[in-house]
């Protein structure tokens, strides 16, 4: 009796031990179903959200007398701004200074010509009384020389040589006149260019005063570029040279994303296709694009690489606070669309040869079917002949996750 009960005891153990085991095995081959539906065809690329169009601020032009341009105060790198906001500041030391010298060199000048135009002045006085003179002893030689009607030959002589010597003085003292005036007229006119130039240097230092605080002409985020020299973003203490772009100012109404498609699938990808775009960042929400333009000229994927892509911009149908240039997206561009198809998960396809087939699930095992497969796209085949809705299908080969399962551990007597 009691043979009887361990017998039926070890028999039913037995059984249960490979039910267990058969569901184990079940349990540990991943399926997936054929579904019925539209089959996308798509591509994914990373990409970057641009604005497609931006306002660039640049350091102001000034001129070189006042050395480079010092940061001293400079908003914070993505700060949303409005029109009339101060951007960036500059040192102003120089250029004060350059105030100061050129204020001192215009009050110089200003006095020097004060000072040449009564010099000027006194000078033509004097000129004109030498000439009044000389006039005077001209008309006294003249009336002699009338009067000289009854004297000596020798003395007619005389006094014509005295009105011709007077002719020459008074000639002479007109021309020093219009000498001297000349002359002067000259030296105003350079001592006024002189000042000129001063005044044009001091209305320079205030004009390059006023430049040392910029302010945005509108409202958008502040992006800070990157400095040159030394590779970062620029901030307070950095020198840079007129006109080089420090912010930009991008238009947040109008954005796109530019990815770069390999030169193998560049063919698939044409204008007006529509493109699902995804931030990294705000990976719960999609946002609507299109395919606006396509690269003619392949550049290398990165600078030593031989591998060729096509730059693609996408352009977004809307805009959000949460896109915001530099971000990084996920961008799903749909080639084409297969409607009312039957399609499996790409993994559950094996092939030999020329043939494809896959593991369907039967009753507690799995059949090698052999299918006819068409179209695919990164996760997906569309299947023609084989298969139908609802049949399970295993994603890895059962058969060898049962050889790896019936392996004996580690340490266990073989």
């Amino acid at each position: 009796m009691g043979y009887k009960i361990t017998t039926q005891f070890l028999l039913l153990f037995c059984l249960l031990f490979f039910i267990a085991c058969g569901k184990k095995e079940t349990q540990q081959v991943p399926v997936g179903k054929v579904a019925k539906g539209t089959l996308y065809l798509d591509l994914y690329e990373e990409g970057e959200i641009e604005a497609v169009e931006s306002m660039n601020i640049v350091a102001p032009l000034i001129s070189w007398r006042y050395g480079n341009l010092k940061i001293t105060e400079l908003v914070k790198d993505g700060e949303e701004v409005k029109a009339g906001d101060t951007l960036i500041v500059f040192d102003p030391s120089e250029v004060l200074k350059g105030i100061v010298e050129a204020e001192s060199s215009l009050e110089i000048a200003k006095a020097e010509y004060d000072r040449m135009i009564a010099q000027q002045k006194s000078d033509l006085e004097e000129l004109r009384a030498g000439y009044e003179v000389a006039r005077i002893s001209h008309e006294i030689s003249k009336i002699r020389f009338e009067s000289a009607e009854y004297e000596s030959d020798i003395r007619k002589k005389e006094i014509q040589l005295n009105l011709d010597k007077a002719d020459i003085a008074l000639e002479r003292a007109k021309e020093q006149i219009d000498n001297r005036i000349k002359i002067q007229k000259e030296e105003v006119k350079q001592k006024d260019l002189s000042i000129s130039q001063f005044v044009a240097r001091l209305e320079e230092a205030h004009e390059t005063l006023n430049k040392l605080s910029v302010v945005t002409p509108s409202a958008g985020i502040a992006i800070i570029s990157r400095n040159w020299s030394s590779g970062n973003k620029f901030q307070i203490g950095d020198q840079c040279w007129s006109g080089f772009p420090l912010i930009q100012l991008p238009d947040l109404s109008v954005l796109k994303a530019t990815v770069r498609i390999n030169e193998v699938d560049v063919a698939k990808i044409s204008k007006g296709l529509r493109v699902e775009v995804k931030p990294d960042a705000f990976s719960d929400s999609i946002f609507a694009g299109t395919v606006n333009s396509i690269a003619n000229l392949a550049v290398n994927k990165e600078g030593s690489s031989k591998i060729k892509v096509f730059p693609v911009e996408i352009l977004l149908n809307e805009s959000n606070k949460n896109l915001l240039p530099g971000l990084t997206v996920s961008c799903r561009i749909i080639i084409d669309q297969i409607d009312d198809v039957l399609y499996i998960p790409l993994d559950a396809v094996r092939a030999e040869g020329d043939k494809s087939f896959v593991y369907k699930k039967s009753g507690s095992g799995y059949d090698k079917v052999e299918i006819e497969v068409g179209q695919n796209n990164s996760d997906y085949v569309v299947v023609v002949d084989g298969l139908k809705q609802g049949d399970e299908i295993a994603l890895v080969d059962p058969f060898a996750v049962e050889t790896e399962e019936k392996k004996p551990e580690s340490g266990e007597a073989g």
